[in-house]
């Protein structure tokens, strides 16, 4: 394999190599803010929050006013398999883990839109409640057909 050299720094490279790592762990802590796709740093007072509450899943999301979306959670992504993804204690545990991540974010008020039909979706706007976040308004955007499609012709037999 060869022989290995030992290579001995002097003191000036051993500061430059120091000065680098205490600029990284800065930087990591900066890091520590939430970023944006561009890039940008960002710090929210009011923030819009959708829940898609299926029969089979409950999927939480956390934009900006404009509709930037800054994190997510669902019930599979918590670790919830199979049917009890779309109960409402997994639902409960979204809204937990997407607190968690938005932690150091400043959030105070939320406009909270709900879409689905699901057993999870009182229970999510309840937990966010709890939280202390202060909702400033809830919308129900679920889809609803106003007559629905041309029924089948009845059978004859």
């Amino acid at each position: 394999m060869g022989k290995k050299r030992i290579i001995k720094k002097s003191e000036e490279e051993l500061l430059k190599e120091t000065e680098k790592t205490e600029s990284v762990e800065q930087k990591a802590t900066k890091a520590l803010k939430v970023k944006n796709k561009k890039g940008k740093i960002v710090h929210l007072e009011k923030a819009n929050i959708y829940i898609r509450s299926t029969y089979n899943n409950t999927l939480i999301t956390l934009t900006d006013i404009q509709g930037n979306v800054i994190t997510w959670a669902s019930a599979g992504s918590v670790g919830f398999k199979g049917p009890k993804k779309a109960t409402p204690f997994a639902a409960s545990r979204v809204v937990e883990v997407l607190i968690e991540k938005t932690r150091n974010l400043n959030l105070r008020e939320v406009f909270i839109f709900v879409n689905g039909v699901g057993s999870g979706r009182e229970q999510a706007i309840r937990a966010l409640a709890n939280h202390g976040l202060e909702i400033g308004g809830i919308k129900d955007i679920t889809p609803s057909p106003h007559n629905g499609c041309r029924p089948r012709k009845p059978r004859r037999v």
